[in-house]
């Protein structure tokens, strides 16, 4: 079943980061951030009260609890920067850096959950992240002199955050039901984004979000909902060295609508570094 909710998280995923496009052409990435994280709390919580798991928040014990808060701060210090280097840079730019965080959750999960590796497992690691480094487009001139590099230190700030999130989110999940361990860590993650929010002052541009761009903000928001009420099922039902890699192939979905909205083509090697990759997941994932 893990399996399942893996690709559920997947396509939920890759359909996030365009919508999250299309709402930040205007509006700042923070304040995006920031918006749509209501909408991910809201999402979550009437999943735990449509389970009846929302009882259970009282028999939280403090060491899963200081793990979930770890969980949703590394979120939202992930989505901070994910969102602010899509604003800079293109979805095909973006997203297969952020990927890379496969590789490192990885090698958390080996060192810090004791999930063991055989010589396919690591034979799929290294064609992962082969894939990645094929889809990373290579410096172009004239890119440093007017500042269109910014995307990449984001991107892979976002890569970071996003695999300390899945080790924590583990361990955080273990012994309670995960649609209540999401909205508790999605808690967090609000009132990161709000306090980044208003630490920069930038809480007078909420109202000057464009009704067309609020609306992509908030549908992003379902879809990232949905998206991890099925990747934290995933994890509390599968191993985290395998759940990651699954989620990952959300990049052939957002190739996809990328093609389609923004009209953003792959080259041959970004190409073959996509094919590498989800051969890589789809062998991480069965092996």
């Amino acid at each position: 079943m893990w399996l399942i909710y893996g690709l559920g998280s997947a396509f939920f995923a890759g359909v996030t980061s365009i919508l999250a496009k299309c709402g930040i052409r205007k509006t700042d990435s923070d304040v995006a951030t920031a918006v749509r994280t209501i909408v991910v709390l809201i999402f979550s919580w009437i999943m735990v009260f449509l389970t009846g798991s929302e009882s259970g928040i009282f028999s939280i014990d403090g060491r899963t609890m200081w793990f979930l808060v770890l969980s949703g701060a590394a979120t939202g210090a992930s989505w901070l920067c994910y969102f602010k280097a899509l604003q800079l840079g293109t979805v095909n730019q973006v997203v297969p850096i952020d990927k890379s965080s496969t590789v490192l959750t990885i090698l958390l999960a080996l060192i810090f959950l004791r999930e063991g590796i055989s010589l396919p497992k690591l034979l799929a690691a290294l064609a992962i992240g082969a894939g990645i480094l094929m889809m990373i487009e290579r410096k172009k001139e004239g890119e440093e002199k007017t500042g269109k590099r910014g995307w990449m230190f984001y991107a892979w700030g976002s890569a970071f955050f996003a695999s300390l999130t899945s080790i924590l989110g583990k361990i955080g999940i273990s012994g309670i039901d995960s649609n209540l361990g999401t909205a508790v860590r999605t808690g967090v993650v609000l009132v990161m984004a709000w306090l980044v929010v208003l630490a920069e002052g930038k809480r007078k541009e909420v109202r000057r979000i464009p009704g067309r761009e609020l609306a992509f903000i908030c549908c992003s928001g379902i879809a990232t909902g949905a998206s991890w009420l099925c990747y934290y099922r995933a994890l509390q039902l599968g191993p985290a060295s395998a759940v990651a890699p699954v989620d990952k192939l959300s990049i052939l979905v957002t190739t996809a609508f990328s093609y389609v909205v923004f009209g953003e083509r792959l080259t041959r090697r970004a190409a073959a570094g996509l094919a590498l990759l989800t051969a890589g997941t789809v062998l991480m994932a069965v092996v």
